[in-house]
């Protein structure tokens, strides 16, 4: 089994990933699970005001040696905005295959529902938000994120939910107004297999734009879509099931 690096979403951690990494590990692989830079805060202090500034660009360049030290190319799972970041590392570094969990989209991928676009819009209710850290909102993550959480979990995740970068967040949010195209991904340039899963339920990502990624890779993107999952699928209940889906994925391309 090749090496894994598995790639956490905005306001979190490397913890974010240990269901998934708890899962290929008992399969005997060895994954590596890094935390991004300025992410590693404890959760209620306050964020660097650096972190406001961090691009995606700056995440995927610390990322970029992580890979190049596996002794052979690794699969990476991402989540969310780790998702695009592994859709970013593929264009620089050999990689096994993608698997992307209700994945952030890259430049040029079009919106497929309004609560996209309303979303987007709503940043701006924060002020100028891209130059500075962004705190974790609990009735975001409760009615759009973790929503499909029992309560009990729902308070114990958020608890441990981070500032995040609000530069990166205008990138993938903001893009047709981004002039450096930091969420640009080239997709010839990603010769590996590409899994694209989207939840059901998911309005940061939904399903449709998540299959509309995959069809950015052509004849190397695969979609799959989750039934009564939201976006937290990482660790919803019920989560395995998509992890050994994954699993035989894997499996059947021959990574």
């Amino acid at each position: 089994m090749p090496p894994f690096l598995m790639i956490h979403g905005a306001f979190c951690a490397s913890w974010a990933m240990d269901t998934y990494r708890a899962f290929f590990e008992a399969e005997g692989a060895k994954v590596v699970a890094p935390t991004l830079r300025y992410h590693d805060t404890v959760p209620g202090s306050r964020a660097p005001q650096a972190l406001g500034t961090t691009s995606l660009t700056d995440f995927a360049r610390d990322l970029e040696p992580i890979v190049r030290s596996f002794d052979e190319p690794p699969v990476i799972i991402g989540h969310s905005m780790g998702g695009l970041l592994a859709q970013i590392l593929a264009t620089r570094v050999p990689v096994r295959a993608l698997v992307l969990l209700a994945p952030s989209a890259p430049w040029g991928t079009l919106p497929t529902t309004p609560w996209e676009l309303a979303s987007a819009h709503s940043l701006y209710y924060a002020g100028q938000f891209w130059n500075r850290p962004l705190k974790p909102k609990q009735w975001i993550a409760d009615t759009h994120a973790l929503d499909f959480l029992p309560p009990g979990e729902r308070e114990a995740v958020f608890s441990r939910f981070v500032p995040e970068s609000g530069l990166a967040t205008f990138e993938i949010m903001h893009w047709p107004m981004d002039l450096r195209r930091a969420s640009h991904v080239e997709a010839r340039a990603v010769i590996c297999p590409v899994l694209c899963v989207g939840a059901e339920h998911d309005r940061v990502n939904p399903p449709r734009t998540v299959a509309s990624i995959a069809k950015r890779y052509r004849s190397n993107g695969y979609f799959r879509e989750v039934e009564n999952h939201s976006h937290w699928l990482i660790g919803e209940p019920g989560w395995e099931e998509t992890a050994v889906f994954v699993k035989k994925w894997l499996a059947e391309i021959g990574a």
